[in-house]
């Protein structure tokens, strides 16, 4: 007759709900030692208004939920990893990157054509850096740098007098606008005569 009357009668459902929920708030109040907070699914026959479709208990340790209430899995919280941090070294290089095949154009400053020392120039100011344009100017100022100590993002010259210069790439590369008739490309950092480096960051 119980059952029948869960299934059948809103006055029977309510007192069912009411019975269910008490039956909760029973369990939560049984114990102290080790309770953890359960959520557990309120039967659809007896969702009325008024009742809530899932309640939260407190259940202790060795407690079983009352018949009729089934358990809900906690919801998986998923957090987003932080971004990773671009060093200034690397924006920069990843600048020059973007203007790898631009052809080689004397006193070109970009942003689709470059001399050596606007390529250098035009990679910096995307990093919000300005630097001295000519390449003779840029491996004089800054932060002089070693050979062993080069990072992406250091400014390369080249020859005697400075008279070429590339940005370090890492792994013993650098990108570079070479010479009229090129285009801005990689090389390996020991295929010209090394003058200096230096670091603006």
């Amino acid at each position: 007759m119980g059952a029948h009357s869960i299934k059948t009668s809103s006055t029977g459902r309510r007192v069912a709900a009411a019975g269910l929920l008490a039956a909760g708030a029973a369990v939560a109040g049984s114990g102290t030692a080790a309770a953890a907070p359960v959520t557990v699914d309120v039967p659809v026959e007896l969702r009325l208004p008024g009742v809530p479709s899932q309640v939260t208990v407190d259940l202790p340790e060795g407690i079983a939920l009352p018949a009729g209430l089934q358990q809900v899995a906690a919801p998986v919280e998923e957090f987003a990893a932080p971004a990773p941090q671009v060093s200034t070294g690397q924006k920069i290089l990843d600048a020059a990157s973007t203007r790898v095949g631009s052809p080689y154009v004397w006193g070109a400053t970009g942003p689709d054509s470059f001399d050596c020392s606007g390529l250098t120039s035009w990679a910096y100011q995307q990093a919000g850096i300005s630097i001295p344009r000519t390449s003779q100017a840029q491996v004089g100022g800054g932060t002089q740098v070693s050979k062993a100590d080069l990072q992406p993002g250091d400014i390369v010259a080249f020859y005697s007098g400075a008279s070429h210069v590339g940005i370090y790439a890492g792994n013993g590369q650098v990108v570079h606008a070479p010479y009229s008739g090129t285009s801005v490309s990689y090389a390996p950092l020991d295929s010209m005569p090394f003058y200096g480096a230096t670091r603006y960051y």
